[in-house]
């Protein structure tokens, strides 16, 4: 009997499909307070008030997504148990091409509880997920790798370029690289607080041709190049950014494309202000840049890219 033969999958670097979480309880999680120097203290009166407009900013953002041709998955936090960083699914899970949806081992435990399987669920609604990776046993030995917070990852050229700290750690690193067939890049992004930055999605941002990166931001000179080295062989144009960019959101991007395949900067509306006129000549070459007002998400310590969960999935029809 004739065999059809599966269709080979075409990877890309960006989707068109996110997946996202509202958020129910908001306010910045004092178990990460202390390595995430992007945190800051809410001015609300109460966590009912900053709850509140955070929900507002991120009905705005699904808004301007959709706007902009992304398909946007919306599912509502739950009340129970309290979730102050749900709003920020990309740290607990990512998805692949080939159908694995991965869940990781995070650094806080009011984080833990947002691992959802009723969110795999959804997924499998309109996505085929061939099966379910858990490394959150690495938890139990303090070895966190905080989803696509830790990893930076070039889907094209299986690279995971990846900024060690407390959040990243080797071990669920070489786990995730091996089961993957991703090679590892790995350095030490250094903060203005002489301590390793949290998460490597906050200083660099991979998309199709360009990459954006804080490079003065790692010490070490043969890390720097190395890094340096991987992105233009890989074909991307670098954007290289400041420190005080980094303390915009200039680096927690995110590429996108609209269903018409149009390239899409998803980028905190801090950050824009930023970019100065030739760094913005670059990046619109490649994408249009999609502004988002995340004043009080933003109080968490993370921004647009945190917010989406990029689906890889392959779709079911």
């Amino acid at each position: 009997m004739l065999q059809l033969q599966q269709k080979p999958i075409e990877v890309q670097q960006s989707t068109s499909a996110v997946l996202m979480i509202r958020p129910w309880r908001f306010y910045p999680n004092p178990e990460t307070a202390a390595d995430n120097a992007f945190q800051r203290v809410a001015n609300h009166d109460s966590v009912a008030a900053v709850s509140a407009a955070a929900r507002g900013e991120f009905d705005r953002t699904v808004e301007t997504l959709r706007a902009a041709g992304v398909t946007v998955h919306v599912v509502e936090d739950t009340a129970v148990p309290d979730k102050p960083d749900a709003v920020f699914p990309n740290n607990w899970m990512s998805t692949h091409d080939d159908g694995r949806v991965v869940l990781y081992p995070m650094f806080s435990e009011l984080r833990r509880r947002e691992r959802r399987p009723d969110v795999i669920e959804e997924l499998r609604r309109s996505y085929r997920v061939t099966e379910v990776v858990d490394y959150s046993a690495f938890e139990t030995h303090g070895q966190c790798l905080e989803g696509t917070g830790s990893l930076v990852l070039d889907h094209v050229h299986k690279i995971a370029y990846v900024s060690l700290s407390k959040r990243s750690h080797p071990e669920p690193l070489k786990r995730f690289c091996a089961d993957f067939g991703y090679d590892a890049v790995t350095f030490t992004a250094m903060g203005e607080n002489d301590a390793p930055v949290y998460h490597t999605n906050v200083v660099m941002c991979v998309g199709t041709e360009f990459a954006l990166i804080a490079l003065e931001m790692i010490r070490d000179e043969r890390e720097r190049e190395s890094v340096r080295a991987r992105l233009r062989e890989t074909g991307r144009q670098i954007v290289e950014l400041s420190r005080s960019q980094i303390a915009n959101y200039a680096g927690n991007a995110i590429e996108l494309h609209g269903s018409a395949g149009n390239k899409l900067l998803v980028v905190s509306s801090r950050a824009v202000p930023t970019f100065r006129r030739e760094q913005r000549e670059v990046l619109e070459q490649f994408a249009r840049l999609i502004p988002l007002d995340l004043s009080t998400i933003e109080l968490a310590g993370g921004s647009a890219r945190c917010m989406l969960a990029t689906i890889h999935l392959p779709p079911l029809t």
